[in-house]
C-alpha cells in the first residue's frame, strides 16, 4: 500500500470485515472484462460466505477462474468542505468455490443470524435448513488488507499531520 499510516491493522481490518452489512464481489468475466457484484456476506474465520443462485453469470466466471477479490466499505463520510471523503475500507483476495454439506449449512446459519438475528432461532435454523434451492461461495482468504482516510489514522496517532 502506497500510504502505510493509512493501513489498518489486523485486529481493525478483520472488524471492518465483520460488520459491514454487503460486499462487492469481483471475478473475471466474460470477454476477459471485471466483473463485479454487490452481494450479502457473512465472514467466518478466514472464509467469506455469499449465498447465490446456482447458476448465472457470477457462478459461471467463478468455475472459469476461482480468483477473486471481495470489497467491503465500512464508512463513507463525504467532507464536502475538504473536497473528500473519510472511509475505512476491506479488500480480501482469495479463491472461490462452492460450500457443501455441513460446511454449506453452517454458512447457511451464518448468514441467516447476520441478517436476520432478531428473529426467533427456531425459525431461523428452519429457515436455513430449508434454503435448498441456493448455493453458498465459500471465498478462502488468501491476503486481506484494510485502509481508512488519513484524518481517522491522525485521531489515534497512526499518521503525521501535514504541515
Amino acid at each position: 500500500m502506497r500510504r502505510a499510516a493509512q493501513l489498518l491493522s489486523a485486529t481493525d481490518t478483520e472488524a471492518v470485515l465483520r460488520r459491514g452489512s454487503h460486499g462487492v464481489l469481483a471475478c473475471l468475466g466474460d470477454g476477459g472484462y471485471p466483473y463485479a457484484v454487490p452481494v450479502s456476506y457473512v465472514a467466518v474465520g478466514a472464509v467469506i460466505y455469499v449465498h447465490s443462485a446456482p447458476a448465472g453469470h457470477k457462478m459461471d466466471a467463478i468455475a472459469r477462474n476461482s480468483r477473486v477479490s471481495f470489497a467491503v466499505v465500512d464508512e463513507d463520510t463525504i467532507v464536502s468542505a475538504a473536497y473528500t471523503s473519510y472511509f475505512r475500507s476491506v479488500i480480501a483476495f482469495g479463491r472461490a468455490r462452492i460450500a457443501e454439506g455441513d460446511e454449506r449449512l453452517r454458512a447457511f446459519n451464518a448468514l441467516v443470524d447476520k441478517y436476520s438475528g432478531d428473529q426467533p432461532e427456531e425459525a431461523r435454523r428452519r429457515k436455513a435448513a430449508e434454503c435448498n434451492r441456493a448455493c453458498i461461495i465459500a471465498i478462502d482468504i488468501e491476503h486481506l488488507t484494510g485502509k481508512e482516510a488519513i484524518e481517522y489514522a491522525r485521531d489515534h496517532g497512526q499518521a503525521p499531520v501535514a504541515p
